[in-house]
């Protein structure tokens, strides 16, 4: 989810957008006197009968300097966004919303030339000096208030922006915690340690070599989970750099009820991944399947292209009522929706476990 395609929802918000018209009504009638206090149509203002239309008119007015920013504002949030080039979208923004309140006054002007003073001569008449010069401080006043309106539209989305922005990485903070957690987890399983003990202190009485190449390799999982279990993302590369550690000692544990095939594209090595998310499936595999030399338990990681990494397993569960989708996977989940557009995909089959990982590019 990118926070460029965010809805505004100051913008749809009817009641806000209502007040952003009364905001820019209060704006023009003042703007409009301190720029000329001493302007004629201000005598008696008060007491014409003609002043609840000209509010009217004032407000309709407003409504199409605030509707035809906000349009615009929403329109250039999908095309070119602040966060992405601000020195454009200035400029885009501006050009547009001044050609857009010439167009709206240019309209109200020749409704009111050929409808409203149409008893005084309509298009025809003359333009006294003081009228030319109150059209024109209509269109300074004018763009002013649409500038304003767009510089309140511009706070509120960087704003928005901002608040999603910090929200996001709370929870990605939280989902990196809940990783970091489930690997203290495993490092103090008296039941994970006790079982690599047990193999380790086995392998050394029956082959030192051995014995020490897999404490050299408990000891590299114990360092990637404190090293890389905080991170909110690792090259695919050092993934299966450490997965190949872990795959060591599941081997060698559960010999040939177990067995593993991994063909991954170099071209998809330095993309990215959560961390641990290699290690959560495979564990997630032995976790609800039999692993027997009879019928092993076949774990298959493989690229189908480039930015596209499948893991998938045999299923051979232990209970046959318990999904194959664990903790472990929602957590997978949910920090690929805050880190990717693209989403886990999790596909059971009678006899296929497989979930689908889009590689991420930074």
């Amino acid at each position: 989810m990118g926070l460029n395609s965010m809805r505004d929802s100051f913008l749809s918000n009817s009641r806000k957008r209502i007040l952003l018209v009364f905001f820019a009504l209060v704006l023009l009638y003042l703007v409009s006197y301190i720029i000329d206090p001493f302007s004629s149509y201000w005598d008696g203002y008060f007491t014409r009968s003609s002043t609840i239309a000209d509010l009217l008119f004032s407000f309709t007015l407003c409504f199409a300097y605030s509707e035809s920013s906000i349009f615009i504002s929403s329109r250039l949030n999908k095309r070119v966004p602040w966060t992405v080039s601000p020195a454009r979208r200035f400029l885009f923004e501006s050009l547009l919303i001044f050609f857009s309140v010439l167009l709206i006054n240019f309209t109200a002007d020749s409704i009111s030339i050929l409808f409203i003073d149409a008893s005084c001569g309509g298009i025809w008449r003359d333009v006294s000096i003081e009228e030319t010069r109150g059209i024109l401080q209509w269109t300074v006043v004018s763009v002013m208030i649409a500038f304003m309106i767009m510089a309140v539209n511009t706070g509120n989305y960087l704003i928005q922006n901002w608040k999603n922005a910090a929200v996001h990485a709370a929870e990605l903070n939280q989902l990196a915690t809940e990783a970091e957690l489930h690997s203290l987890k495993l490092q103090i399983d008296p039941h994970f340690v006790f079982n690599n003990l047990s193999v380790l202190s086995e392998l050394i009485l029956e082959d030192q070599q051995l014995g020490y190449e897999y404490a050299e390799n408990f000891s590299k999982i114990y360092r990637y989970m404190l090293v890389n279990s905080k991170r909110d993302m690792i090259s695919l590369e050092d993934e299966l750099r450490f997965l190949n550690s872990y795959i060591f000692l599941i081997e060698n544990r559960f010999g040939e009820g177990v067995q593993f095939e991994i063909n991954v594209e170099p071209q998809s090595l330095p993309l990215y991944t959560p961390p641990l998310t290699l290690q959560l499936l495979v564990e997630n595999a032995l976790k609800h399947n039999k692993t027997s030399k009879k019928d092993p338990l076949l774990v298959r990681i493989y690229t189908v292209n480039q930015d596209t990494l499948v893991v998938e397993n045999t299923r051979l569960p232990i209970d046959k009522r318990l999904d194959s989708s664990g903790i472990g996977i929602e957590n997978i989940k949910r920090r690929y929706k805050l880190l990717s557009v693209r989403e886990l995909q999790v596909l059971q089959e009678d006899n296929l476990f497989k979930v689908i990982i889009p590689l991420i590019q930074r």
